[in-house]
């Protein structure tokens, strides 16, 4: 009881703060190629023999030395001078809440990015509010407008709103069987006059100006609304159409734009991705040719949220204790 009590009030108290600990936050900075490296290094001591590990490791020395002076002799210098990978991530929800974030890793960026420098923008979303998305895609051309080149990975779905923020890149990647397209608008809402109706419930609503309401979810619409909606509707599906032609030149856009999706290789074939590879992959074979960073912009969580998720994970780990108390007695 005690638990679930401090569970609750630390709920409360997140909630309550929640906005103001969102205005807040940091830049995290991880060097992928250290990361990598001591993944390899952790499973060469497990799989390798002690010998075989000591000629590996003398190797390894020797594969730096010389990579050293390569880079010394093409005036490169040391690491500090290689080229530069940044990897950003976007998880996209219906409002695109992920731009947040978003915004600040691409400013961070591009207050240090140099010519030939390369941004990764592993990407996940399968579209939403058409607004938040394109806004979401105008952080991704801020990349472009400052002259570096701009990468995109989809692993599992770029679809609407996702795809209107992939195909502005130099470059799409996607998975095999990654989901890509639905380019295309969608509007839906319930209605419930005929159940107001019966219920002897009226409903007002006033406007000031013809189409300042159109579609009602209370009120009874008319042809003309829907008429209307649907106008909006193609008009949106235009500038959509417009927009990705104008980012991918090499699509017919009357063939893709009819809101289907596509896998990975079908989507190659119609000119949508540019190349059948995951984010890993290319992470990989980078880290040979370029210093190999991911950035995330992280909120900083207030005691009340550390409270919160502390209380939880205390409840999660008193029900796992009685469960398997409870498995215990029903054994013996």
């Amino acid at each position: 009881m005690v638990v679930a009590i401090l569970v609750v009030a630390g709920g409360l108290f997140a909630l309550g703060h929640r906005q103001r600990g969102e205005e807040e936050g940091h830049i995290e900075i991880r060097k992928l190629n250290e990361r990598y490296r001591s993944f390899k290094e952790t499973l060469q001591q497990v799989v390798l023999s002690e010998e075989d590990l000591k000629r590996e490791k003398k190797e390894q020395k020797k594969r730096d030395k010389e990579e050293h002076k390569s880079r010394k002799k093409q005036g490169e210098g040391d690491s500090q001078d290689r080229l530069r990978l940044y990897v950003l991530n976007f998880d996209g929800d219906l409002r695109a809440s992920a731009s947040k974030d978003l915004r600040e890793e691409i400013s961070s960026v591009l207050a240090v990015a140099r010519s030939g420098d390369e941004v990764l923008v592993r990407l996940e979303s399968a579209g939403g509010l058409v607004h938040s998305y394109g806004l979401a895609a105008s952080q991704l051309q801020r990349i472009r407008d400052a002259g570096i080149q701009l990468t995109v990975a989809v692993d599992k779905v770029a679809a609407s709103g996702g795809y209107m923020m992939a195909c502005v890149a130099n470059r799409v990647l996607a998975a095999p069987f990654a989901v890509i397209g639905s380019i295309g608008v969608l509007a839906q809402l319930p209605n419930f006059h005929r159940l107001l109706r019966k219920a002897n419930v009226d409903f007002e609503q006033l406007t000031a100006g013809d189409y300042k309401r159109t579609l009602t979810m209370f009120g009874e619409n008319t042809d003309e609304d829907r008429a209307k909606m649907q106008e909006d509707l193609e008009d949106t599906h235009l500038l959509f159409k417009e927009f990705v032609a104008t980012h991918r030149e090499q699509v017919n856009i009357d063939e893709v734009a009819t809101g289907e999706v596509w896998y990975g290789q079908r989507a190659l074939e119609r000119g949508l991705v540019d190349e059948l590879q995951t984010s890993d992959s290319f992470v990989q074979n980078c880290l040979a040719e370029r210093d190999v960073f991911e950035v995330r912009h992280v909120h900083k969580k207030h005691w009340q949220e550390k409270l919160g998720l502390a209380a939880e994970g205390a409840m999660e780990r008193s029900f796992l204790k009685l469960w398997q108390a409870s498995l215990q007695r029903k054994q013996h």
